[in-house]
């Protein structure tokens, strides 16, 4: 008999229905996991005491969405005293669904990072291995699903922070298409690239959260007015004729021969069972991190200017205004952070905005084209996650850039606005997670479940696995 946190969420909702489970006993039995386990991780920052009024079934939320009466720091100092005004729309989504919010996960200072380094509590370790890194910007929500201290969690995406640390820590995470989830109440990085997802440890509870989350809100500018399906009925294990196309781009050097060995293994997967494999090309995805990198710290210098000691969060008591603001922000930012917003300003600056800012959004327009252009042919898009598995701690932290190009398969889905999944798809020799990534047409999450789905179907031993730390 599987103990509680091996169950899936769905399957823990329907023992609840069923008077099978009690919400209680639920609720104990993931918080006295957290207390036993995440010590050793480090996946949470905040854990929330038992409410009676949900259904029971638990989900972690990454620390940079509103959850009213709770404090929302996007694990930075500037941040660490403010509590949240209001629910942020996914939250009030998941209240009226019923789910028992636990608590807040660890991430990088608003979301600037790709190994859940940048935090100014604690990095997050990566279950599978506590001396390596769990990805970010979301790692600490991907870790706690990983180590099953949480059935399932919230990321947010700007350029691959849920797929990259869901594909080191072995779990699923889904970016949905820029506008299907509101990001009102999302503390905002990159607004034109932000999106908020779920991770969990299957296709049907990520089906699930998505039927929640998903939808129009008139309270977010760029929410699509775009009817959302029943992704529960994409679960169907059946790709007969699906065409998945291998961009050339992907497979080059600097991806690591046991990542590209298993992601090729999942294409000849699916072939046997009637998908139809193509090679296709992306050529712009070359500029894709120079791109990327330039519109993202554009758009974060700007959105972080409201923090300048006034209004919320930290405060450093000067007499001169503009001292305020220099002592608050040397203060309360992380080098990261400042390393962003000085890029950031700098690509904005007069005479350089030209040269920069409006080069990148050219440049985006091009590979959002490219895209348009496979998807003509093509329905799904499959490629590496990341060109490694799990770097070590400590590895990268000082070497900005090699960290930036552990985002080279994802950002350029942020900059084209659609869909995308990571999902586990083998282990690498020293036995460190290895995700694949499915690409869809904007708008078609249904199909990247159902080719998802139908590959989980086929390699289950690669999503029940469970860290050794978690058993």
């Amino acid at each position: 008999m599987k103990k509680i946190f091996q169950l899936k969420a769905t399957e823990i909702l329907k023992k609840i229905e069923e008077n099978d489970l009690k919400k209680e006993e639920v609720y104990h039995h993931f918080k006295e996991r957290i207390e036993k386990i995440d010590p050793l991780i480090k996946s949470f920052i905040e854990v929330y005491d038992y409410y009676p009024t949900s259904k029971g079934v638990p989900v972690a939320i990454k620390d940079n969405i509103c959850i009213q009466g709770r404090k929302i720091t996007c694990a930075s100092k500037i941040l660490s005293s403010h509590v949240a005004v209001y629910d942020a729309t996914v939250i009030r989504k998941i209240k009226k669904e019923g789910l028992l919010i636990l608590g807040t996960t660890n991430m990088d200072e608003f979301a600037f990072g790709s190994s859940c380094e940048n935090s100014c509590y604690y990095p997050t370790k990566n279950p599978w291995n506590l001396e390596k890194v769990p990805g970010g910007s979301s790692g600490g929500s991907a870790a706690a699903v990983a180590a099953r201290l949480v059935p399932f969690s919230l990321g947010s995406d700007t350029g691959g922070s849920i797929r990259q640390p869901a594909s080191f820590c072995g779990v699923v995470g889904f970016k949905p298409t820029y506008g299907r989830v509101s990001r009102f109440g999302l503390v905002a990085f990159g607004s034109s690239l932000d999106q908020i997802g779920p991770i969990t440890t299957n296709f049907t509870d990520c089906a699930y959260l998505l039927n929640i989350i998903c939808g129009f809100d008139e309270f977010d500018s760029t929410s699509a007015n775009i009817e959302v399906p029943d992704f529960m009925k994409a679960l169907i294990e059946d790709v007969k004729g699906i065409r998945i196309g291998l961009p050339y781009e992907y497979f080059q050097e600097g991806l690591n021969e046991e990542v590209k060995e298993a992601v090729m293994k999942v294409a000849k997967t699916l072939e046997k069972k009637g998908a139809k494999i193509l090679d296709i090309t992306l050529p712009h995805s070359r500029y894709a991190i120079a791109t990327y990198y330039i519109i993202a710290c554009s758009e974060a210098s700007s959105n972080l200017q409201r923090f300048d000691g006034v209004r919320y969060g930290l405060q450093i008591k000067e007499k001169e205004m503009l001292e305020l603001y220099r002592q608050t922000r040397k203060e309360g930012f992380g080098i990261e952070a400042k390393r962003r917003i000085f890029l950031g300003t700098y690509s904005l600056s007069t005479g350089y905005y030209e040269d920069y800012y409006l080069k990148a959004l050219k440049v985006r327009t091009l590979i959002r084209k490219d895209f348009e252009k496979a998807f003509s042919s093509v329905d799904v898009i499959l490629t590496p996650t990341s060109p490694t598995s799990a770097f070590g701690l400590g590895e990268k932290i000082k070497d900005p850039l090699s960290m930036y190009l552990s985002d080279i398969y994802t950002v350029s889905v942020n900059l084209a606005g659609i869909p995308a999944v990571s999902f586990p798809c083998g282990f690498t020799s020293n036995d460190l997670p290895i995700g694949a990534q499915l690409i869809g047409k904007p708008f078609d999450e249904a199909t990247l479940i159902k080719v998802g789905y139908t590959y989980e179907r086929l390699c289950k031993d690669f999503f029940e696995r469970i860290p050794e730390i978690a058993k």
